[in-house]
């Protein structure tokens, strides 16, 4: 689930590529939140609106990652094992991607576990490809797949 509407046509071929590459048993699926208008607005209210928009759909059964910065890393290796984890759950993960500001308190709350893909920040869209591809290289690495050369 990823904060942002209007995203550039290279951001959503590459996310496309990507998820496009990964098996049924372990679709990805995008979902779009609307960002909250910037007009007259502090940052910890902008953040709140779009929690509270993301937080509207994650049902209580569901397994969620909220990535952030200041998340604990993670390994190819490492994510290849989350990803065996949550397939054996059963239950949907749902990664959250903030917007321009980050995510809310309310949405670390809310998550199961907290990840970070880097301690670089990037720009929120481009999260989608690169969550999308290192999912697809997870998924390899667990299939002896040769994409992945560790």
């Amino acid at each position: 689930m990823a904060v942002g509407t209007r995203i550039p046509g290279w951001i959503t071929e590459g996310y496309l590529e990507y998820a496009g590459r990964m098996p049924r048993e372990t679709e990805l699926q995008l979902v779009e939140i609307p960002a909250t208008s910037r007009k007259g607005q502090s940052v910890a209210r902008l953040r709140q609106g779009e929690a509270d928009k993301m937080l509207a759909q994650i049902g209580s059964r569901e397994w969620v990652v909220a990535l952030d910065t200041r998340g604990s890393d993670c390994s190819t290796e490492q994510l290849a094992g989350k990803l065996e984890n949550w397939r054996m759950m059963g239950d949907d993960v749902v990664l959250l991607v903030g917007g321009a500001d980050g995510l809310a308190p309310a949405c670390h709350e809310r998550a199961n576990e907290i990840m970070s893909l880097s301690r670089l920040t990037f720009p929120h869209a481009l999260v989608r490809v690169i969550i999308a591809e290192q999912l697809y290289r997870a998924w390899t690495l667990l299939t002896g797949h040769p994409y992945h050369r560790a």
